[in-house]
């Protein structure tokens, strides 16, 4: 796979935490965003994938950013991180033709001495720097991390369209990201998954295959995955209510 490496910024790591990198998948075909590219698209003015990139910046614990985007994006991810003045130091690549090829391509981009990779997805404009940290420093004591809320509604288990069961809502979680792991798991968890061609939902599955255990911390509900367009319409109404807050 070829990939498209250009750096941003110049900072160099001397926090008194291990080095992070962050893995960015933004390289999705937003098929059901009525044919818009939803990264690019203003939200509250500024491009969701550009406040994705800022809220990553603001993270006290996260040093490296890494993002896979398609290749048409490659200059205009560039662009963004130019214009929106993000510090940390960014490298863009090409991602490949499904999340696992893109995430582990990334993976294999980062910083060779990255103690732990996380893997936040790029429609989530709206993680907040204090979240991804409590993510992060979860994972420096597991070695794996991901943030999670409680399910609301009541879930069934479903095989041609008869209900089989319905789970204890009580001990169901709706998982987000960014996932956080030592950086050697995950690589290894997903070159596993791809050569076997196992499917996954998301990269703490990876992890789950090789036995591993994923431990979880307090998401957010605010901490939305933009799919559809009534996304962009909720994640504007939530912004709103963060400039209304005291």
């Amino acid at each position: 796979m070829k990939l498209f490496s250009k750096l941003f910024g110049k900072k160099e790591n001397k926090a008194d935490h291990p080095f992070c990198s962050v893995i960015v998948a933004a390289a999705g075909s937003s098929r059901r965003m009525e044919g818009q590219n939803k990264l690019m698209l203003p939200l509250d003015g500024i491009p969701v994938l550009a406040r994705t990139l800022l809220a990553l910046d603001g993270s006290r614990l996260i040093d490296e950013i890494v993002v896979a985007v398609r290749e048409e994006d490659l200059l205009p991810t560039g662009d963004l991180c130019r214009l929106y003045g993000v510090t940390k130091p960014v490298k863009i690549v090409r991602g490949g033709e499904s999340r696992l090829d893109s995430v582990l391509a990334a993976a294999m981009e980062c910083r060779e001495d990255a103690a732990f990779l996380a893997v936040h997805d790029g429609a989530r404009p709206l993680a907040d720097p204090e979240l991804i940290d409590r993510v992060v420093a979860l994972a420096h004591r597991t070695n794996a991390a991901a943030p999670a809320v409680p399910v609301k509604d009541t879930i069934k288990v479903v095989r041609d369209g008869r209900v089989e069961s319905t789970p204890d809502r009580a001990l169901l979680r709706a998982v987000q990201t960014p996932q956080v792991f030592d950086a050697q798991l995950l690589r290894a968890a997903l070159q596993s998954a791809q050569t076997l061609g196992a499917e996954i939902t998301d990269d703490c599955s990876a992890v789950e295959r090789l036995g591993k255990e994923v431990y979880l911390t307090e998401g957010s509900y605010e901490n939305i995955k933009i799919t559809t367009p009534e996304d962009m319409l909720l994640a504007c109404e939530l912004l709103r209510r963060r400039e209304e807050r005291p």
